[in-house]
């Protein structure tokens, strides 16, 4: 006779003829009339469930996803491919970065929070109108087509139909910009920028001079970073806004360069942005109010 190790009770061996009564205490005190325990019903029945198969439990993790993925690209990050050599060497052509898309979000549900973009800052944002052009759109099939659509819906996909554009914020809402072409410097209210980030060879405003101009409040002035390549705001000043773009059309702002692997880098705001001084066209106002006090206060006492 066989031991089954569970009980110790002795079976019948292999080829042994007769029935073989079913192993467990609560199956044996059945054949005598006995009651199973509490314990034992309900070891039983946890025996009888089965997990739920992997096939069932796929469709709820894919649901998921998409929904988080929705999630992340409508109000956190988006995932944005460099097309072209425009921001070089900052950014390479087939980079992919992430682009902040939280801020502008906050900026619109919170207005007394400033959020608007910032002078330095890499931004993407859509086609002013007319920067583009005519692009042509690849031709492919419908299934082809909608399954773009789907997966540009949620982020994982770039959108055959939105056109984008990634540049650098060089002056904001109030500023006055300028370059005088040559080696000359871009400046911003009268301060010149020391721009280490431009393309080796790269001169400051390339072949195309501008200003000095005044950008309107709620518009940004911007450049790439390889001058000599880069159809920015330089090219389309005779377009609406005079080659500004509006706060309204930027998507966000890129924080970081995600892929490849080994062009991993943030994006931080170039330290030549930050000088004292950069927000002059505030001073006049400032100043004119300061020297004001002291009149103000010398006519009221010979009064």
């Amino acid at each position: 006779m066989a031991v089954d190790d569970r009980s110790g009770r002795e079976e019948p061996e292999e080829g042994s003829e007769g029935l073989t009564a079913p192993s467990g205490d609560g199956e044996a005190n059945a054949g005598d009339g006995s009651e199973p325990s509490e314990e034992e019903t309900r070891k039983h029945r946890a025996d009888g469930q089965k997990p739920r198969s992997f096939w069932k439990e796929l469709p709820i993790l894919i649901g998921v996803a998409l929904v988080l993925a929705l999630f992340i690209k409508t109000c956190l990050l988006q995932a944005f491919s460099i097309p072209s050599d425009s921001m070089q060497n900052t950014l390479q052509r087939g980079d992919r970065v992430l682009v902040d898309k939280l801020t502008p979000m906050a900026d619109k549900l919170t207005p007394w929070v400033d959020s608007s973009p910032k002078r330095g800052e890499v931004v993407v944002f859509h086609d002013p109108g007319g920067w583009l052009g005519e692009t042509a759109v690849p031709e492919s099939g419908p299934i082809a087509r909608g399954i773009q659509a789907a997966l540009s819906f949620i982020g994982l996909m770039p959108s055959a139909e939105e056109q984008d554009l990634i540049k650098r914020v060089i002056a904001v809402g109030g500023d006055t910009v300028e370059c005088k072409g040559g080696d000359n410097p871009v400046k911003v209210n009268g301060k010149a920028l020391d721009e280490p980030y431009l393309y080796p060879g790269s001169t400051p405003c390339g072949d195309k001079p501008f200003g000095p101009l005044k950008v309107p409040e709620g518009r940004i002035w911007v450049l790439g970073d390889n001058r000599q390549n880069s159809l920015d705001s330089r090219y389309h000043q005779d377009l609406f806004g005079k080659g500004t773009v509006s706060e309204e059309n930027v998507v966000g702002r890129a924080v970081v360069v995600a892929w490849p692997v080994n062009r991993w880098s943030t994006l931080p705001v170039p330290e030549t942005f930050d000088r004292p001084g950069l927000n002059a066209a505030a001073a006049p106002p400032a100043l004119g109010l300061a020297g004001a006090v002291p009149i103000v206060l010398w006519r009221r006492r010979r009064k």
